[in-house]
Formats: C-alpha cells, structure tokens, sequence
C-alpha cells in the first residue's frame, strides 16, 4: 500500500517495553491490615504476635512470620512495635506476612553510638519502664552507665527501676544512698542455693528476690538494659522459665561479661497477659548525642523554676548558674542541695565517658 492511502486508523503504536499501563504512586489504604506487635527481629525477618480474636471471635493469638513492604522504606521496625500486617497470616513455617504500616509509637528509647555520634538508634519502642540491671560486684557496678540510663529513660519518658544483682556478694545500701535523692524505685536480687536442673542436676542457681522484681514489672512493659556480665540474662529467665536466654561469664582478666544475648526479644510474663520483658543484648556504651538538657530538667520539677535566672547557653555547672542562688534560698527544699548535686551529675554523663 503506498503511503499516500494511510490515514489515522493505519497507525500502528509499539507498545512499551515497560508496559502499556502508566505506573501509579497511589498506594492501597490497608483497611483490611491486622495489628500485631512485634516480639523479634532476625535479619529482616519479624517475629509477630497477633493477638486472639482479631483473625475470628474464636481464634487464638498467633505468631506470624513477616517483612517489611515497600511502603516501609528505610523506617526501622523495632521490638515492641505495634505494626499492620497483611498477606498469609496462617502462622505456619512457610507463611510469610507484609508489614505495611507501623502504628502511633507511645514511646521510643533511644541511644547513640557515642555522645558525637549524630545518628540515634531506637532501641525499642512502646515500653513503659527501663529496668537498668546491674551487678553489685562480679563485674563491679559503673554509676556512669547507670547515670546514662537515667537520663535517656527520662528522655523517652519510661519509669526507671534499678535491678542490683549479686547482693549476695555485696551490700547494697551504698550503691542505693547516691541514688536517693533521684527518689528512684529500685529491686535487689542475690543468687541463692542450687536448684536442680532437668536432669536432676544443680545446674542453674535460685535468684533471692524474684517476687519483688515481678511485682514491679508486673502489667507493664518494662525493657532491660545493662552491660555484658550483670546477670540480665539470668534475671529474664527466673522471670520467664521457658526463655531458655544464653547466660555468660565474667572475664577474669577485664572483669567484663561476654555478650550472650545478640538480639532483643519480647517475653510475655508467665500468668499476666499485659507483662512483657524485652531482654537486650549488653551494652558497651550508652552515647546522649540526642538529648535536649532541657528535657532533663524537667524531671526535676523542685528546680527547673529557678532556671529562670540562668545566662543563656548555661550549662547549669558553672559559676554564673542561678540554680546555686536557688537551692541556698531553700526554694527547692531539705533535699535541694542533694537533687542539684545528681542533677548535674546526670547532665555531666553526657559528656563523660562511661
């Protein structure tokens, strides 16, 4: 046919390599998403717990494997989340869900690798309390570390609780006196005789003290922090028998622990439905490039007042600082002098190794 005869309708379009139909950036709503929490995490895969009822009035919870979707992006999901999920939600070893959401965080605990370090690392998130574990000796107890967690706990806004191991070796009441003016809730725990093992055997010791650390943990969602050695994982399986968490020794030579734990996991409380613990791997450094001073003083209620007065820029340990004046009119109380005394020391953490 010559070229002369063609019109409109001879025409031939080459359809693209791509695909006839346009790409859309609109990305489905997920009404249908279920919300579970997640109770671990492995190399990009997430362990999560659907609670009963929500697949059918008479189905129980279930634990379902998933990954993130690409809606996600580079968000981190972290242990404690509240994320929707889609897909096979059947639960069994080759099923495998979509994270498609991460829900509304109540509260984030956060650290970074160094106090210059710009970059934070969430921890977990949705946890109500920091129970900073630590040893009274056998590794011997190191009040920076402890200081740190106070602050970033005060930070996220997490109820703080002290948990003082190995009080059998050790008495407690000095350790808990520089912390007194903090007004801070603590538990202490010692190793008691041998308790016999599966096999008969005394292969584990008895942990005195257990019933109280469950009384405060209980109905909440407490996370456990603490450096390698200090006996966290050992606490989290008196707690949780079935944990079944790697317990470490201590290093003769360094008196350090060995890291046991690698990964954070979520265990629900035996017999309390709202109790978790979140286990930790242990810690070297406890970096608070991220926290605002500001946000610390607010926790002391008895002298944020008298910051009034203070030069701008003030670091509120030096000459000029109006807390001084403030604490010697007796405007903070009996206890002023001690609460200026730990405030300046958590504010000192910051940028003191630990």
């Amino acid at each position: 046919m010559s070229w002369r005869g063609l019109d409109e309708s001879d025409i031939r379009v080459r359809p693209s390599r791509k695909g006839s139909r346009p790409r859309t950036k609109e990305r489905p709503a997920h009404s249908d998403a279920v919300v579970a929490m997640v109770i671990g995490v492995d190399r990009g895969r997430y362990t999560c717990l659907v609670p009963k009822g929500v697949l059918g009035r008479k189905e129980p919870e279930r634990v379902v494997t998933a990954m993130k979707a690409r809606e996600i992006g580079r968000t981190r999901v972290v242990v404690g989340d509240d994320v929707a999920l889609v897909g096979d939600l059947a639960g069994g070893p080759d099923a495998l869900a979509r994270i498609v959401r991460i829900e509304e965080r109540r509260s984030v605990l956060r650290r970074t690798a160094d106090d210059t370090d710009p970059y934070e690392r969430i921890i977990v998130a949705n946890a109500d309390q920091l129970v900073i574990v630590t040893a009274l000796a056998d590794p011997e107890p190191r009040p920076r570390m402890v200081d740190r967690c106070l602050v970033a706990a005060y930070d996220a806004d997490l109820d703080p609780l002290l948990a003082l191991t190995k009080a059998d070796l050790v008495d407690p009441a000095p350790f808990l006196a520089s912390y007194a003016p903090l007004d801070v809730a603590h538990v202490v725990t010692s190793r008691g005789p041998e308790v016999a093992g599966a096999d008969g055997a005394g292969s584990t010791r008895g942990i005195v003290g257990i019933e109280g650390v469950r009384e405060r943990l209980a109905g909440k969602v407490s996370v456990l922090v603490g450096h390698s050695g200090v006996g966290k994982s050992t606490l989290v399986n008196a707690l949780v028998p079935d944990a079944l968490r790697a317990v470490g020794v201590v290093n003769d030579t360094t008196g350090r622990g060995r890291h046991t734990s690698t990964n954070a996991v979520a265990l629900r409380l035996p017999g309390d439905d709202d109790g978790w613990v979140i286990d930790t791997p242990g810690i070297r450094s406890f970096g608070l490039a991220h926290i605002d001073v500001d946000h610390i003083i607010d926790h002391f209620p008895d002298l944020a007042a008298g910051t009034d007065g203070c030069p701008r820029g003030c670091t509120h340990d030096e000459p000029e600082c109006a807390l001084d004046e403030w604490v010697e009119q007796g405007r903070a109380g009996a206890a002023g002098p001690s609460r200026l005394e730990s405030l300046r020391r958590l504010l000192s953490s910051r940028s003191t190794p630990d």
